[in-house]
């Protein structure tokens, strides 16, 4: 695919058996069984060779780096406060994200319940383009929508049950998305 962006959706209910593909320039259907006979998941059919993703808020005071495949796996989760934000992001382990010089001094952040969340957003524009997750506080969550262009390849998007937290936590895989070895 050439000058093109790819979009992994996975629709579990009502439609488990779906596996949807979406393109900038076509969409295609395949059904999971046969993405596992072939023994390629849909992550590692697109190639995963570690980038350096730049990216930021409206206002681009607040600008950043991260070092993460080219092909990601974000995360949709439905707790109070991601359902009001909507962003979906791709967990980096907090070694390979950096804030650029300067950005910091208009970060600020948010917590509630826990407070082990760690919700930053801009100061002046107010666009969380980055947080630290409850599920990965090694971690950074990345808003997929702040990525300059350019980088991301592939995007696989998932569900987190964040209104049944605890639960969702045990059957998913997200804790290990901040651990250098998953990352790379």
């Amino acid at each position: 695919m050439s000058g093109g962006f790819q979009i992994l959706l996975r629709v579990r209910a009502p439609y488990p058996e779906l596996c949807r593909f979406f393109s900038s320039t076509e969409e295609t259907r395949a059904q999971p069984s046969q993405l596992q006979k072939s023994k390629l998941s849909c992550v590692a059919a697109m190639g995963s060779e570690v980038v350096v993703h730049s990216g930021g808020c409206h206002c681009r005071r607040v600008r950043w780096q991260a070092e993460a495949p080219a092909s990601v796996v974000a995360w949709i989760c439905n707790c109070s406060d991601c359902s009001m934000r909507g962003i979906p992001g791709f967990v980096v382990p907090t070694s390979k994200f950096r804030l650029q010089a300067g950005a910091g001094e208009f970060v600020t952040t948010y917590t509630f319940g826990t407070h082990t969340a760690k919700h930053t957003f801009c100061k002046v524009c107010g666009v969380t383009s980055f947080y630290t997750p409850r599920s990965n506080p090694d971690g950074v969550s990345v808003k997929v929508a702040c990525v300059d262009p350019g980088t991301l390849a592939h995007v696989e998007y998932r569900r987190f049950d964040g209104r049944n937290w605890e639960a969702s936590f045990a059957r998913s895989e997200i804790a290990g998305f901040s651990k250098a070895s998953a990352a790379e």
